[in-house]
């Protein structure tokens, strides 16, 4: 067994979003993925304030497969600096956690 973690990151439309979530998915690098929005963001970006429309992409992964899913959504996404985060689960069904790290073998 492994730990556990949401990773997060953001697009500027639904279909970047959902492509990510895809791609990630169907490489087996997350078990799962929700895009959720549109929500507002508001930021700090070269020095300006900002606020703008964003959909967030959530992530289901192991600490196993946290690199590479992160190389794999720097390499897709179309932004020059994306969030990339992730925070970790610590607390899961049996059954659940047992999918998602067999979903996530690669």
């Amino acid at each position: 067994m492994s730990g556990y973690l949401q990773v997060s990151t953001a697009t500027a439309t639904r279909d970047e979003a959902v492509q990510l979530a895809g791609s990630a998915v169907g490489a087996g690098l997350a078990a799962s993925a929700q895009v959720v929005g549109p929500v507002v963001s508001v930021f700090w970006h070269e020095g300006q304030y900002g606020e703008g429309e964003e959909w967030k992409v959530l992530l289901k992964t192991t600490e196993r497969r946290y690199a590479e899913l992160e190389a794999h959504l720097l390499e897709q996404h179309s932004w020059a600096n994306p969030e990339v985060s992730a925070v970790l689960i610590t607390a899961g069904s049996a059954a659940y956690l047992d999918w998602l790290d067999r979903t996530t073998k690669g």
